[in-house]
């Protein structure tokens, strides 16, 4: 509905979205049944009712029908050009709506370039993907489809045809839209269910919202680290000066230092120039996803040089679901994350953020940082966190790849310069 619509409007149409008779939850794929693939309360400590609201285009209102739809054709492989692979296959409900790979893969087991980022609370990011090359969810909901790495239809309306051929989709979009299926509604439908995707009540909303014993002193330390010697604010807070409690993100890009070295970004960067528009979306989209350029990030859409290795400050909740860790997957736990921040990142790196430097912290201050994110974990994943909490911090006991503990307690780095653009 549209975003002017009043407080109690927009909960009377939330909670109605599981009761369509269009498609009925016996008719949806096993994973797609399941309650954690369902549309969320809006009745949960900590989710913002004003952006909620705000997150909903004019253009694509929310109804009953139309979420009903879009949760159908979510977990649909009917879109993919073989049948073998769904929105869900990289965003599974179990996972946070995630896969739990490094990289995601597509049809024919095609490895792509970044990891998988979660649904859950994407109605509140600025922009789509890890470098913002799509502004909306029906944007970014539109171009896996046409990748060839991903999901491999040759253009929209080959997935089109395909549901369409489906009697119980032609009945569902005349119901949703009043009109035959189509590319336009077909991914308004998929936006309309990730919108409903949203995961707060977790023990540190509550400790938020007043209950000072809903979090553990650990996970009180970790609050105060994150905003303090930790220097996470610099990136997972509206500002340097303003705590953000609710998503954790300044909605912005940075060069964290992951992997850089490995790509000769000064060439790639060269070859993007040349090759792509940014206005070309789907062309930007197989870069990011089929090749080397991938390592440039946000520099694919804005050709800016200071965005070389710049990726989207990812939202935090329900981190112990969504690993492994950063755009390219390459972290396994978050002590691994937190080992990576704490040595100060790249040496190599002339582009690096400049808030990216040695941290100093203790064990015992890693020890909190990761209390503090665990309690980010909303209800319905309470279980799986925990035993995830535990085969990460095992893990943690006896493999820390990123560990630096000379260059955490040094001085920072000379930084070097970028070379001439």
């Amino acid at each position: 509905m549209p975003s002017t619509a009043g407080p109690k409007a927009y909960a009377l149409i939330l909670t109605a979205l599981c009761s369509s008779s269009v498609i009925r939850a016996g008719d949806l794929p096993n994973t797609a049944a399941s309650p954690l693939a369902q549309p969320r309360s809006m009745r949960q400590v900590g989710l913002p009712a004003a952006a909620t609201r705000a997150s909903i285009p004019t253009d694509n209102p929310q109804t009953p029908e139309k979420v009903a739809l879009g949760q159908q054709l979510f977990f649909d492989a009917h879109l993919s050009a073989d049948g073998t692979i769904a929105c869900s296959t990289c965003h599974d409900p179990a996972r946070a709506f995630t896969d739990g790979k490094a990289v995601s893969a597509g049809i024919g087991g095609r490895a792509g370039q970044r990891n998988s980022p979660t649904v859950l609370n994407a109605l509140y990011n600025a922009t789509q993907f890890w470098d913002g090359r799509a502004a909306t969810l029906e944007q970014q909901a539109a171009l896996p489809i046409v990748n060839s790495v991903e999901m491999g239809q040759p253009n929209l309306d080959a997935a089109v045809a395909s549901i369409a051929a489906i009697p119980q989709y032609r009945q569902a979009f005349q119901s949703a839209f009043g009109t035959a299926p189509n590319g336009t509604d077909l991914v308004r439908a998929i936006a309309a269910y990730e919108r409903t995707q949203v995961a707060f009540d977790s023990p540190f909303d509550h400790y938020i919202a007043g209950e000072r014993d809903a979090i553990d002193p650990a996970a009180r330390r970790g609050w105060e680290l994150f905003n303090g010697r930790a220097r996470c604010n610099k990136c997972h807070a509206l500002s340097d000066k303003t705590r953000d409690s609710t998503n954790f993100t300044d909605n912005d890009f940075h060069n964290i230092g992951v992997l850089i070295v490995r790509h000769n970004v000064v060439a790639l960067a060269k070859q993007a120039r040349q090759m792509l528009a940014s206005a070309d979306a789907a062309a930007v989209d197989r870069a990011a996803i089929q090749t080397d350029m991938s390592a440039l990030g946000r520099f694919l859409v804005t050709k800016k040089e200071s965005d070389i290795a710049a990726f989207k400050t990812p939202n935090l909740r329900n981190l112990l679901l969504t690993a492994p860790y950063f755009h390219d997957g390459s972290q396994a736990t978050l002590w691994d994350v937190i080992d990576h921040y704490n040595k100060g990142a790249g040496l190599n790196n002339p582009y690096l953020d400049e808030d990216i430097v040695p941290l100093a912290l203790g064990e015992r201050d890693i020890d909190d940082l990761v209390a503090f994110m665990a309690s980010l974990t909303s209800p319905p994943y309470k279980e799986a966190a925990a035993l995830e909490l535990a085969r990460q911090r095992k893990l943690s006991r006896t493999s820390r790849p990123q560990r630096d503990t000379e260059r955490a307690f040094g001085p920072a780095p000379v930084r070097k310069k970028p070379p001439p653009p």
